[in-house]
């Protein structure tokens, strides 16, 4: 599949030409990243207009750490922490994300403002969610997900890693799609990090156009995360840590950019930003280097 079909657009979201760039704002306390940095509302809503102004097309908001071992926020506290945030970016004209496994913080937040519900469970963590994003008519991510990363979970078994996560995330979109949410508004995401190793990931990255084989768009979420720290970890075998990974996170975005991501979900938007316009500018060389005056 080619990035231009591969790269289709999202009903309810701008069009963008290239691959879009997920700006990720933690209103958390113990994100594996960047935990603790944003948890204020007003620093939180900094951050977003700063990730903007750095090249995020969107911004994505969350106020549960999703790490493994991580102990779930009560549904008040979430709701604490998230519906501000949106509501502020919103004003400025920010095009919002929220990332939550609850309908009821979903539900609020996109009468806040939000635009797109990014839920890491793809509905399953709690049933309102597809009821409710179908009655709302908002986009909606589903992720491949085999429960919360704790106990037997944090690390998933495969015979054939792409061959089970294409085979169950066909499954959830059939059943996203029954519970009412349109096909065209539907965005899959791989998981990478959800009860996978780094195997697992970067499998799965070299294969991403058997994920495009869905007909969905793909957001791709790789960033700091736990493999990228094994690839680029030193001679003693340390990985380094999650905030020194952004240069490795721009490689991948530009990979998966030039696979045919819909978008990349990153912690820092600026080398990603740049990234993507580069996959972007290779594809247009490409397509006018393959007419007569191009061939060779």
């Amino acid at each position: 599949m080619s990035t231009e079909t591969g790269r289709r657009q999202v009903a309810g979201l701008p069009a963008w030409d290239r691959c879009a760039v997920m700006g990720v704002v933690n209103v958390t306390p113990d994100s594996f990243s960047d935990g603790g940095r944003f948890f204020d509302t007003t620093a939180a809503i900094k951050h977003g207009l700063d990730l903007v102004s750095e090249g995020a097309d969107l911004v994505d908001v969350g106020g549960e750490s999703t790490r493994p071992g991580a102990t779930r926020v009560d549904e008040a506290e979430e709701l604490r922490r998230v519906v501000p945030v949106v509501r502020g970016l919103a004003a400025e004209g920010v095009t919002i994300s929220v990332d939550t496994m609850r309908s009821s913080v979903a539900e609020k937040a996109l009468a806040a403002g939000a635009a797109l519900v990014n839920d890491v469970s793809g509905g399953l963590a709690d049933p309102r969610m597809i009821p409710v994003v179908a009655d709302s008519g908002a986009p909606f991510v589903v992720m491949h997900w085999r429960g919360y990363l704790q106990g037997g979970n944090i690390k998933g078994v495969y015979d054939d890693v792409v061959a089970e996560v294409h085979d169950e995330l066909h499954a959830r979109v059939e059943a996203v799609l029954a519970g009412g949410i349109a096909a065209d508004r539907i965005v899959v995401d791989p998981g990478l990090g959800f009860s996978k190793d780094a195997e697992h990931d970067l499998v799965l990255l070299a294969h991403l156009d058997r994920l495009l084989g869905l007909g969905h768009p793909l957001l791709v979420a790789a960033s700091r995360k736990r493999f990228l720290g094994r690839v680029i970890a030193g001679p003693d075998g340390a990985p380094p840590p999650a905030r020194e990974r952004d240069a490795a996170t721009a490689a991948v975005s530009a990979l998966a950019a030039h696979a045919g991501a819909w978008a990349v979900r990153v912690h820092e938007v600026g080398a990603t930003a740049d990234a993507v316009r580069v996959a972007r500018a290779l594809e247009e060389a490409r397509t006018a280097g393959s007419g007569p005056e191009g061939a060779r």
